[in-house]
């Protein structure tokens, strides 16, 4: 608990930005000076100003914020090695009658459609490789020497498959990754409720099977994003070695922006709510 929170969100009347930066086992090297915090942070608002244009395609969008955060810190950091700080991206903008999205990595996007039902944009190419370093890392205990070892191994292998062919996806120095995310466009009036997730934020369904997609949309629209990173800090701690649910780590930076249709402005920042919680 306390360490810094990776994950970032920026928002703004007619855009929304949630990133999850990747972890970095401490006992790995790394190539920026700056460290994924800070990476974050930039990347997010260049992403949130340059989806202000709606002339922008968000993939676009993505593809000249990493170049611009490269010109940042290309005199001081070495970013052509793997071990660069890198981040999963969701955004959406409201576009007139449109809503348009981005999803790259494993962040999570629902969207609720009313009659058409709700709709989990999210890209998983991630837990398509280095399968046995994957099943090696949820063996626990969490917490232990031995479990942190399994993990860098696995982080060792990702980085080497990371924005490569066969490999998965994520923001991180190489502009061309932006051409891999998932992106869409549904109408508005389609739209009744929306939520932004991090993987932190999304593990009450998806990793503990407690909650359903639907249920979670509840809590965000009922209860507000403090109170879904609450229940999930709570079942984090009622597995503390991750025997019923394994995972990498006990608990995760987890950061859900909630947004509801509103009649008059619609997906704005108006009807935004914003919850972050650091591991």
């Amino acid at each position: 608990m306390g360490t810094s929170n990776e994950d970032s969100v920026h928002a703004s009347p007619t855009g929304i930005v949630v990133l999850d930066g990747l972890s970095a086992p401490k006992d790995l090297p790394m190539g920026c000076i700056h460290g994924t915090p800070w990476f974050v942070r930039q990347l997010g608002t260049c992403l949130i100003n340059l989806i202000g244009d709606d002339a922008v395609p968000l993939r676009e969008a993505l593809r000249i914020a990493i170049g611009k955060v490269n010109d940042q810190h290309r005199d001081t950091c070495a970013l052509t090695q793997e071990a660069v700080p890198a981040s999963t991206v969701v955004m959406v903008r409201t576009r007139g009658d449109a809503l348009d999205y981005l999803v790259l990595s494993d962040t999570v996007l629902i969207l609720d459609l009313g009659a058409d039902g709700i709709r989990t944009i999210t890209d998983k190419r991630v837990d398509e490789v280095a399968g046995e370093e994957m099943r090696a890392a949820l063996q626990g205990p969490t917490g232990t020497p031995e479990h942190a070892a399994r993990v860098s191994a696995l982080v060792t292998v990702q980085r080497r498959l990371r924005n490569q062919p066969g490999g998965y996806w994520v923001a991180a120095t190489d502009p061309a990754a932006a051409d891999e995310a998932i992106t869409g466009t549904v109408a508005l009036t389609q739209v009744r409720q929306a939520a932004l997730l991090t993987d932190g934020a999304s593990r009450l369904v998806d990793t503990f099977g407690i909650l359903t997609w639907a249920q979670l949309l509840d809590v965000l629209r009922d209860e507000g994003p403090a109170a879904l990173i609450a229940r999930t800090r709570e079942a984090e701690l009622a597995d503390p070695a991750g025997e019923r649910w394994p995972r990498f780590k006990q608990s995760d930076d987890a950061t859900a922006a909630y947004m509801a249709a509103d009649q008059h402005v619609p997906m704005s920042s108006e009807s935004l709510l914003v919850g972050e919680g650091e591991s």
